[in-house]
């Protein structure tokens, strides 16, 4: 049902055909794991809504479990794809809306008619910037710098490319440095001191953060901080390689360096894959310009 959802806008057959679907994806309330669940979705005085029926189940769903929590999630709606929090409604509001539900689609009194527990009923709702932008979970915020320290370790990677081809300025007799080589020892200063900066801040903040909420992260956490150790050498290595580089690369330098950026690109990856759902979950990253 996810992949039809993603491959056709939001649009579904089965037993959602005509209605409206939401995918919420909620981080598990003890492993922060991503869990992705197609869910109802009503629009109630111009507020987002969904109820946690399971289909008039005795249980209440795992993702309304996760919610509880930890409220904020990820929201899939036709092709828009926004952070919420939710916020569970309760006593004249749960009443008020569960009725205006039941007249949109009568089926969800048929699910309450089913069990003796109270069907929750839980609003979505977005924090939105002052110039109309909605805030971004954690998780994103994570993505966005991981794209941008790709595409500067990229460059970089071109730029020594060039360099080794003789696209660049030659090297010049004597101890003067060639202002290309130069340029290209700066810019890899310049990502290694930002890539410093990220990763202290996780080690110091972030992580702390994600063991006290989510205890069942603690291997992925470990393993993470060990490979934060192994990317601070890397940070060495790399500006070792491109004090050596020559035009022609006749010691393979081109070689070492693209072993030592394979290794930082498949820790973002995997950093990515297990953390982005928990750090969304903890709350939205501050505004910025």
């Amino acid at each position: 049902m996810v992949e039809e959802f993603r491959a056709n806008g939001g649009k579904v057959g089965g037993p959602f055909e005509g209605g409206t679907l939401a995918l919420l994806t909620t981080a598990g309330a003890k492993t922060g794991r991503s869990r992705i669940s197609p869910v109802g979705h009503l629009e109630i005085d111009g507020r987002a809504v969904v109820i946690a029926s399971a289909g008039g189940g005795d249980k209440n769903p795992s993702w309304y479990h996760n919610l509880r929590a930890n409220p904020v999630l990820t929201v899939e709606v036709g092709i828009d794809t926004y952070q919420a929090r939710a916020r569970i409604t309760e006593g004249e509001e749960r009443d008020r809306l569960f009725a205006r539900a039941c007249e949109i689609a009568p089926g969800y009194a048929d699910y309450q008619r089913q069990t003796d527990r109270v069907l929750p009923i839980v609003v979505l709702e977005t924090e939105v910037y002052d110039d109309g932008r909605r805030a971004r979970g954690l998780g994103r915020e994570l993505a966005e710098v991981h794209a941008w320290l790709r595409q500067e370790i990229g460059e970089l990677r071109e730029r020594a490319a060039a360099f080794v081809a003789g696209q660049g300025e030659q090297p010049r007799s004597g101890d003067v440095v060639p202002d290309v080589l130069k340029d290209l020892r700066d810019h890899c200063l310049s990502f290694c001191q930002a890539l410093e900066v990220h990763h202290g801040g996780e080690d110091e903040h972030a992580f702390p953060a994600l063991e006290k909420t989510f205890p069942g992260l603690a291997p992925t956490l470990a393993r993470l901080r060990e490979e934060h150790r192994t990317v601070a050498r890397l940070r060495s290595d790399i500006a070792d390689r491109l004090e050596k580089l020559e035009v022609g690369d006749p010691d393979g330098v081109m070689d070492e360096l693209d072993r030592l950026i394979g290794q930082l690109q498949r820790h973002f990856a995997y950093e990515e894959t297990t953390l982005v759902t928990a750090l969304d979950a903890l709350g939205f990253a501050p505004a910025r310009p």
